[in-house]
């Protein structure tokens, strides 16, 4: 297979099953690619020069070490790439006045090593009728594209260049009207009851000490090989958004308790009775 800077990860791992492990030994920031949720959402977003960026190496680097297993190294072209075709804006979209745009550019905060989700939520929750939320980024953000379409935002990618990324999230009058009772999070409700139900049938793991995703993959993973009947109890450092929209897909349970800020427990059990 004859790979450029342009080929997506996607494609690499589809072509030879070595590839995986090949890349994850190029740099400590692969290691999320062995998490199968997190391959499915970004391999197919990423090409080798987008990788190469946010694992500190260079697209050389990748050509070497794919080299042993039957890859071959083309030449980028010269002219940039055309970048992907952007949706034409969305009707809504066009009838916003500037006021009602609010921009919010996270890349300084990742390049920092911050997690800016706490803050994308608070600008969410301070939405008003009629705005949209804008998030620059160099990268287009599904997982949280798809926790707010989740909650009932419409979403426009617009790709301005290839380090800037400008993701609009917006709800209409009616859909802003349908989600005026958003669905709680289910927090310490019956959480004594609970915890003396698993008492003698809980597996305790702390992921405060990861960075992300780092917390969400050692949950996943654990509850992966939880024995039936057991919960999971998880000493965590927030509330982690992402995480309790892939339990509800997975059919888990889940009870959350906040004692103070940076201290959050979780209890996560399939609830059959």
């Amino acid at each position: 297979m004859v790979i450029n800077e342009e080929t997506k990860i996607a494609a690499l791992l589809k072509h030879h099953p070595d590839a995986l492990e090949t890349i994850v030994a190029l740099s400590p920031d692969f290691t999320k690619l062995r998490n199968p949720l997190l391959r499915k959402l970004m391999a197919g977003r990423t090409t080798i020069r987008m990788a190469s960026k946010i694992g500190g190496c260079s697209p050389v680097d990748f050509f070497r070490a794919l080299a042993p297993l039957g890859f071959e190294s083309g030449e980028t072209p010269a002219a940039p790439k055309e970048l992907p075709q952007t949706n034409p804006l969305p009707e809504y979209l066009r009838g916003r006045l500037p006021e009602q745009i609010i921009r919010f550019d996270v890349r300084s905060m990742l390049a920092g090593g911050a997690d800016p989700l706490r803050p994308i939520q608070e600008k969410v929750k301070a939405l008003k009728t009629g705005q949209a939320l804008v998030i620059i980024n160099s990268f287009e953000p599904v997982p949280l594209i798809k926790l707010l379409e989740r909650q009932g935002f419409h979403t426009w990618v617009d790709t301005q260049d290839a380090d800037t990324i400008e993701t609009w999230f917006y709800r209409t009058e009616e859909a802003q009207a349908e989600a005026a009772a958003p669905e709680p999070v289910q927090v310490s409700g019956g959480w004594e009851n609970l915890l003396q139900r698993f008492d003698n049938q809980r597996v305790d793991i702390d992921v405060r000490h990861l960075e992300m995703p780092g917390p969400m993959m050692m949950i996943l993973e654990n509850l992966e090989v939880l024995p039936d009947e057991h919960a999971l109890f998880v000493h965590h450092k927030r509330i982690p958004v992402f995480l309790l929209t892939e339990l509800k897909e997975r059919q888990w349970d889940y009870r959350i308790k906040e004692t103070k800020d940076g201290e959050v427990y979780l209890l996560i059990f399939k609830d059959d009775h």
